[in-house]
Parts: structure tokens; C-alpha cells; sequence
């Protein structure tokens, strides 16, 4: 098999004529078997894509929501091979991409080989890793990822450079993370002229991966904003917060609010 047909979910979801709504849940969280009925909650009303975090002690790139909700996940007992043992199945009742986001510790303590195998085994499309650099990637990985028909999603910021950013386009083959600020995860009430502008900078670089916009994203009129310029927007903290306050039961309404 090419990666072409392996990879097709991401590829085909980022063809569709319409803005891309992906979420971001911490897997084992709030209880440690909530992970596959919140993917098939997700999917079921209208999200078309899912990044499942994969807790861990120490989620650098993470606001306090998203830190909180691995530590709990990690307290329920949620480790590689729990979730990965939970996806089994996953693929008979889900269809859209589903990306794992993680640090590259624990890959690295189950192995880059077996991790990517095993992702592929279970119908993993992607991964993003916020800790893996570019360039040990590229030299070291990359192999290994598209041997086994994984997309590794990259994430930029309005710190990266031009020739930062052209370089992360030329080794993509699925979408580039625009990350909306400099710091950590977490809703914000909106975006500024700044963010804005910076959005626009990047879509007027016509790279050949479509930019996806993740960091401060919580309701309709952000995620509006976010996608003016962008193929489409990631909520993570505003849903963990939701799932905090409502239990996975009304997914639907959280949803519903984002894109109505």
C-alpha cells in the first residue's frame, strides 16, 4: 500500500469544500473508558476530524485545562497501550481522521517502530508531536512514519520563520498546525488585529499544505475568525472544559454551538 491510499482520510476531509472542525480530548478523561464514546459522539454530530491526546507528566506545549485533564487521565490509568488497546475497534464505527497528539517520550519509550505500527494497525491516520523538531524528524523518522501511512502534522507560530515555515510545507503531506499565539493551549474570548493579520501572512504564502488553526478557538465567532484564512480550526481546552462541566452525554450541544 502507498501512503496515498492509507492516508486518504486527512487528504480527502482537507479536499471537502468547507471549513474542517477537528477537537482535541485527552484520552482517559474524564473517566478512563470515556475515549471511544466521546470519538464516536464527536464523529456523530458533524466534527470532521479528532486529535486524541496522549497524557503525559509533563505537556509542555499545554494550558492549564489540558494540563489538568492529562494529569487526571494518568491518575484513571491511562497509558500508551491502554488507549491503543481501547482503539481496537475503532475503525468499525468510525470513519473520519483520527490524529494522536503527544510528547515523544512515551513513543520513544514504546518504540518509534512499533508506535507507528501499531497506529497503523489500528487505522491512525497522523500524529502531532509537539517536542519532535523538524529537522530529527526529517532525518531520522519520516521513513518510518510514511512506511506505515502516518502524516506528521507540524506545528508553526508567529515566531517561525519564512524559511522555517517553506521548509515544515516540503517534508508535509497532510496540513500545518498554525498555532493562533506564542503561548500555551487555552480558550481566549477572540483575536486581535495581530493574529489576524498573521493568519493572512500565512495563507498569502499559497503553501501546498492547507493551514488548520489551533490555540484560543472556544465558540462560533472564534472559530469564524480562525478559519477567515484558514481550511479550518482545532478546539481543545473550551471542549475539556464542556466535558468537566456536562460528562460525555451532551456532546451534541457543544458541537452545535461551535458551527450554528
Amino acid at each position: 500500500m502507498t501512503i496515498d491510499n492509507i492516508m486518504n482520510r486527512i487528504q480527502i476531509k482537507l479536499k471537502e469544500d468547507k471549513k474542517l472542525l477537528s477537537i482535541y480530548f485527552t484520552a482517559g478523561y474524564p473517566n478512563i473508558n470515556d475515549t471511544v464514546t466521546i470519538i464516536q459522539n464527536l464523529e456523530k454530530n458533524g466534527v470532521d476530524m479528532i486529535e486524541i491526546g496522549l497524557p503525559f507528566s509533563d505537556p509542555l506545549a499545554d494550558g492549564p485545562t489540558i494540563q489538568a485533564s492529562s494529569t487526571q487521565a494518568l491518575k484513571n490509568g491511562m497509558t500508551t497501550e491502554v488507549l491503543f488497546n481501547q482503539l481496537k475497534d475503532i475503525r468499525k464505527t468510525v470513519n473520519i481522521p483520527l490524529v494522536i497528539m503527544g510528547y515523544f517520550n512515551p513513543m520513544l519509550q514504546y518504540g518509534v517502530e512499533a508506535f507507528c505500527a501499531k497506529c497503523q494497525e489500528i487505522g491512525i491516520d497522523g500524529l502531532i508531536i509537539p517536542d519532535l523538531p523538524v529537522d530529527v524528524y526529517h532525518e531520522e523518522y519520516k521513513a518510518i512514519f510514511e512506511k506505515h501511512g502516518l502524516i506528521n502534522v507540524f506545528l508553526i507560530t508567529p515566531q517561525t520563520s519564512v524559511e522555517r515555515i517553506n521548509y515544515i510545507d516540503s517534508i508535509s503531506n497532510g496540513f500545518i498546525y498554525i498555532v493562533s499565539s506564542a503561548s500555551t493551549t487555552g480558550a481566549k474570548s477572540g483575536f486581535g488585529d495581530e493574529q489576524t493579520n498573521y493568519f493572512k501572512r500565512i495563507a498569502n504564502m499559497n503553501l501546498n499544505n492547507p493551514q488548520i488553526v489551533g490555540f484560543g478557538i472556544s465558540n462560533n465567532e472564534t472559530f469564524a475568525q480562525a478559519t477567515q484564512y484558514a481550511k479550518g480550526a482545532i478546539i481543545g481546552s473550551a471542549f475539556i472544559k464542556y466535558l468537566t462541566n456536562n460528562g460525555v452525554d451532551k456532546i451534541d450541544s457543544f458541537v452545535k454551538q461551535i458551527l450554528t
